[in-house]
């Protein structure tokens, strides 16, 4: 067996140093930050997601605190596509170094397409993150799903920016799902190149004392170590019937055991969210703890991927 501890990888035709990717919407990069994250030790950054108008997000609060994890309900805050085309994209992209994966999400089959289409022309981003999985006005048949709820729903979204740009297209799927690998094998079929297993898990809490939500939008997404066994077993599922995808493992992800954990499952990447905001230094951290199982069980980072043992 190998013995090549080099975590680079070339994936999609891009080459990261690393496979340790900094989630959408849990660190945006600032220079002043760089002092206390390593932003330039990441294998990618995946931008906070953009929509196609600028967006105020929901009202407050928009995070809490729960055991073994925490609730956020964002909203989609961000000032639209054409301020981060020209003033947010330019900057980090010449600032950090490393693949830029930008995370999109619409309300509608066509705003996704249109800003995919922007995002197209643009030499700073390495792929595109679609997130189907948000609230949005363009419901399924039934009325009642989110895109990432439906399979054709979802065919339709992907298939839909695949015919609006050339950059690799990687799906953000929703763990709220009866049967996340049917989502997953709608949205390879529709031109997929990567699938991140997953989103956060539609969670709330309340303040027992004034009897009120603790989130401004009364629920919100959970993630954090809680989710991780959860998330574990959707990507086992999808790495077991969906073959030959590359797939981003996000979801409660606090140290290096996790990490292995997911890519011995079938992950290609490991993405840190929750933990960053708790271990600045998790990122290196991880890296050095993928590297020293390598070393001890004699194996290349290659042979880890999709190794569990089910004999």
């Amino acid at each position: 067996m190998g013995r090549d501890l080099n975590l680079g990888l070339e994936c999609w035709g891009i080459g990261f140093q690393n496979p340790v990717i900094i989630a959408s919407g849990c660190i945006e990069y600032d220079e002043s930050l760089s002092e206390v994250f390593p932003f330039r030790e990441c294998g990618a950054l995946v931008t906070k997601t953009i929509t196609l108008d600028r967006r105020d997000g929901n009202p407050m609060p928009r995070t809490t605190e729960v055991d073994c994890g925490m609730l956020n309900s964002i909203g989609l805050q961000n000032e639209g596509i054409y301020h981060y085309v020209k003033k947010i994209l330019p900057r980090i992209s010449n600032e950090l170094q490393i693949p830029i994966i930008t995370s999109i999400a619409g309300f509608s089959i066509e705003e996704y397409a249109s800003i995919a289409s922007h995002l197209d022309r643009e030499k700073a981003v390495a792929a595109i993150e679609i997130n189907i999985s948000c609230p949005n006005l363009e419901k399924s048949k039934d009325e009642s799903l989110l895109f990432a709820q439906d399979p054709y729903m979802s065919y339709g979204v992907v298939k839909a920016v695949r015919e609006s740009t050339t950059k690799p297209v990687i799906v953000k799927l929703s763990p709220d799902v009866t049967d996340i690998v049917a989502i997953a094998q709608a949205v390879v079929d529709a031109g997929a190149d990567g699938l991140t297993v997953a989103n956060t898990y539609p969670a709330m809490a309340v303040d027992i004392e004034t009897r009120r939500p603790k989130l401004g939008n009364i629920t919100g997404g959970m993630s954090g170590p809680a989710i991780r066994p959860l998330t574990l077993k959707k990507l086992w599922d999808v790495y077991s019937n969906v073959r030959d995808v590359p797939i981003i493992a996000s979801g409660g992800i606090m140290d290096a055991s996790h990490a292995v954990e997911y890519i011995i499952a079938g992950a290609t990447f490991i993405s840190l969210g929750t933990v960053n905001f708790i271990n600045p230094g998790a990122v290196l951290e991880v890296i050095s703890g993928i590297k020293d199982y390598l070393l001890r069980h004699k194996m290349s980072y290659k042979e880890l991927i999709g190794s569990l043992k089910i004999d």
